[in-house]
């Protein structure tokens, strides 16, 4: 049986530029199906969108994590490839992501721009210091080798549209997107891509500032989700350091005198004491909690399989 591809097109205020992602993907991938979903868009997006004879559905949550969102709830395909709608990705390399996908290979694949042409095409500084640092913070949390956090050009396998539980509402939907794939052992590969800068005319919606704060928001709080006995650790750890700045000064001041003269100190010290060891133990416990989430989605991937196959 013939196996659906379909493209997903998030997309707001991209009247310049969605036509020739549109003509470019149908030319590469002419087998696909294209959805475009407008998310409040004040130009004529969705209007270009639908005389390219495309699916054009509105999303009424801002948010491109929402737009995702309602994507992988409503369009059934066996491989689903994302791109951005403002043409800074190629559609030339879409055929071999989505094959890694519909061959088994991959269960994520990732178009890899920073390792091609990212810093010498984009000009916005800070957004090429976050990508790296995005980068750096992700793979040492979880002993990986992801090169391109953020991308926004993916292909997706059935198994992880259906069974990823989406909670960001913006931009930092991708890196949602890969710290799951991690904790969950799904399959990736990445795909080298030239990456080019968005055409004259053409504005970015990201903001480096409040958008990169919420980046590292959702990698702090994905971090205590997924990996809480090594999250609790370290907070343990701190405390119990403070704890131990407070009580030398006391303890050395007991040895030359016998007398505890910084009761203020020692009560500080047995203060950060008892909070480092209730911290470890709440990781502890977590950790267990995260451990039987884990064997719960195992179950739950055996469930959809079933599904897939009764089909």
């Amino acid at each position: 049986m013939k196996k659906k591809i379909a493209i997903l097109i998030p997309c707001y205020n991209e009247e310049k530029t969605i036509k020739k992602v549109i003509m470019d993907f149908k030319e590469y991938l002419p087998e696909a199906d294209i959805y475009v979903y407008d998310n409040n868009s004040t130009d004529n997006t969705a209007k270009i969108a639908e005389e390219a004879n495309v699916f054009v559905r509105h999303e009424y949550m801002q948010g491109k994590g929402n737009v995702i969102r309602r994507m992988f709830r409503e369009i059934d395909a066996d491989c689903y490839l994302m791109v951005d709608g403002d043409d800074t990705y190629p559609a030339k390399q879409a055929r071999e992501m989505c094959d890694l996908i519909l061959n088994g290979k991959a269960q994520m694949v990732i178009g890899d721009r920073l390792s091609s042409t990212y810093f010498t095409e984009n000009k916005r500084m800070f957004h090429n210091f976050g990508n790296v640092l995005v980068r750096f913070l992700v793979n040492k949390t979880f002993n990986s080798n992801v090169r391109d956090i953020m991308t926004g050009y993916r292909a997706f396998s059935k198994t992880f549209v259906k069974s990823f539980p989406i909670i960001s509402g913006g931009f930092e939907i991708e890196t949602e997107m890969t710290i799951h794939a991690l904790d969950k052992k799904m399959k990736l590969e990445n795909v080298l891509i030239d990456y080019k800068d968005r055409p004259k005319g053409s504005a970015s919606k990201l903001n480096t500032i409040s958008d990169g704060i919420k980046v590292l928001k959702t990698i702090a709080s994905l971090f205590k989700q997924y990996r809480p006995l090594l999250f609790f650790s370290i907070l343990s750890i701190i405390s119990l350091l403070i704890g131990i700045a407070f009580f030398i000064p006391t303890l050395i001041g007991y040895l030359n005198t016998g007398l505890v003269e910084k009761f203020p100190s020692l009560i500080a010290a047995s203060f950060f004491g008892i909070i480092s060891i209730n911290l470890f133990i709440g990781g502890l416990i977590l950790e267990s909690i995260a451990r039987k989430d884990r064997q719960a989605f195992e179950l739950h991937l055996i469930t959809l399989s079933e599904i897939n196959r009764g089909k």
